[in-house]
């Protein structure tokens, strides 16, 4: 009587197995809260490191933003355009990296408007965008400005450290959704870190988008003349 008794349990246990657990981690695994933030890149366009940062955030469906020296532009136009034709974001870093904060009304807006010039002419009509070189501009010239502005809430300072390591680590410990993440694709070690960063957040469910999109998905309708630290800072 044991001997069948055993041989009925086995029988169900084999036509109802119990769920593995495995099985319930992967169903949740393939619940995801999906957060976005904005990868920025300041002072190129650089072509060795530009090219390659580009080639990686293409292989991982990333999207970025790129403030760029209007200086740099015409001897990088491919590489700018090659920005724009796989959906990063570009905008104006002033045409020679000057410190807008302080300066004449009229030598500022000729800075903001050469590289918007150039940057029509490449592209095409469109608003490009404003980041101030090291993200300074005084209250009384915001009124010269006639398209958003952008600054960062995330600040590695790649350029200083120039250490992967190091700029990967402050990045992490540092973002949150909706964060403006600052580097710079001029340096190396910038596009390294900028990747892993990518693959590190994206495998914890963070989107890489542009801070147009950034903004758009937030629900927030940019100014000209507002500085945007984040999808909910400005000021």
């Amino acid at each position: 009587m044991r001997r069948i008794l055993m041989i009925v349990f086995l029988l169900f246990v084999l036509m109802f197995p119990s769920p593995e657990p495995d099985a319930v981690v992967s169903a949740e695994a393939d619940v995801e809260i999906t957060h976005y933030v904005a990868l920025t890149f300041d002072d190129g366009p650089r072509r060795v490191t530009t090219e390659r940062l580009l080639d990686g955030l293409r292989q991982r469906g990333a999207s970025a933003t790129f403030f760029l020296i209007g200086q740099q532009i015409e001897e990088n136009a491919d590489v700018v355009q090659r920005m724009k034709a796989e959906g990063h974001q570009v905008g104006n870093h002033t045409w020679s990296h000057v410190k807008i904060e302080g300066m004449k009304q009229g030598e500022a807006q000729e800075e903001i408007r050469l590289t918007d010039q150039l940057l029509k002419e490449l592209l095409g009509e469109d608003t490009y965008w404003l980041r101030p070189p090291y993200g300074l501009i005084e209250q009384r010239e915001r009124p010269w400005i006639t398209v958003p502005m952008v600054q960062w809430s995330v600040d590695p300072e790649d350029w200083k450290y120039q250490n992967a390591d190091r700029v990967v680590s402050s990045v992490l410990n540092h973002v949150e959704p909706g964060s403006i993440i600052l580097l710079h694709d001029t340096y190396p070690t910038s596009v390294d870190a900028a990747l892993r960063i990518v693959d590190t957040l994206q495998g914890q469910g963070y989107e890489f988008v542009t801070v147009e999109e950034l903004l758009a998905l937030s629900g927030v309708a940019p100014q000209a003349g507002t500085m945007y630290l984040s999808a909910d800072q400005s000021h």
